[in-house]
C-alpha cells in the first residue's frame, strides 16, 4: 500500500506542477496557480501521515517505508528548485519572458553549483534520516533493521554526491580554447 501510495504521491506531484503552471501562463490566474502549487507539500505530509499510521497498525517496518522517507526527504530539499526551474521554462515558452539561464559549465562557478546541489541532497538525506529515526522510535521493540539501512543509504548518497561535487573543485572543467576565442 505505501508503496502504491509513493507512485500516487509522485504523479499527483507531476500532475498539480502542470495544472499549476498551465492556470498561471495560459489562463492567466496566478493566485488559483499558487494555490494549486502550494497543495504539493500537503502531498507529503499525506505520505507522512499514512506511512505512520501503517506502522502504529502493526506494519512490519519494511523497504517501503524507507523509501517514503527518501522520497519524502527528496521532495523537501528539491521540490522548491524543481519548481522553480519549470516555472522559469515555462515562463518562456508560455509567456514570452526571457530563457531561464542555464547552470554554469566551467570553472570556480560550476563548482559552487555543485557545491549547492550537494547541500540539497545533505538537506534530502537529513530529513529523510530524522523520519526514518523516528519511525524506529515509534516502532519500539519490534525488527527497525531495514529503517536503518535506509538510513544508510540517505547518508551514501550525499556521500557520494559530495565526492562526485568535490571533482568539480579539485579539477575544474575549462572552458574549450575554441569558446574562449569568441
Amino acid at each position: 500500500m505505501v508503496v502504491t501510495l509513493i507512485v500516487v504521491c509522485e504523479v499527483a506531484f507531476w500532475v498539480l506542477l502542470a495544472l499549476g503552471l498551465a492556470v498561471r501562463y495560459l489562463l492567466g490566474m496566478r493566485r488559483t496557480s499558487a494555490v494549486l502549487l502550494l497543495c504539493e507539500p500537503v502531498l507529503e505530509l499525506f505520505l507522512f501521515a499514512v506511512t505512520a499510521i501503517d506502522l502504529r497498525n502493526g506494519a512490519e517496518p519494511g523497504w517501503e517505508h524507507g523509501l517514503a522517507a527518501l522520497y519524502i526527504g527528496y521532495t523537501v530539499a528539491y521540490g522548491h528548485y524543481t519548481i522553480r526551474w519549470l516555472d522559469g521554462h515555462a515562463a518562456h515558452r508560455l509567456a514570452g519572458a526571457p530563457r531561464p539561464p542555464k547552470p554554469p559549465r566551467y570553472g570556480g562557478a560550476r563548482a559552487r553549483h555543485e557545491g549547492a546541489l550537494w547541500l540539497r541532497t545533505v538537506l534530502a538525506a537529513a530529513v529523510a534520516c530524522a523520519l526514518l529515526q523516528a519511525a524506529v522510535w515509534y516502532v519500539g521493540d519490534g525488527d527497525t533493521s531495514s529503517l536503518r539501512s535506509f538510513q544508510w543509504v540517505a547518508l551514501r548518497a550525499a556521500g557520494i554526491h559530495g565526492l562526485v561535487a568535490l571533482t568539480y573543485t579539485l579539477w575544474p572543467k575549462r572552458e574549450p580554447q575554441s569558446a574562449v576565442r569568441r
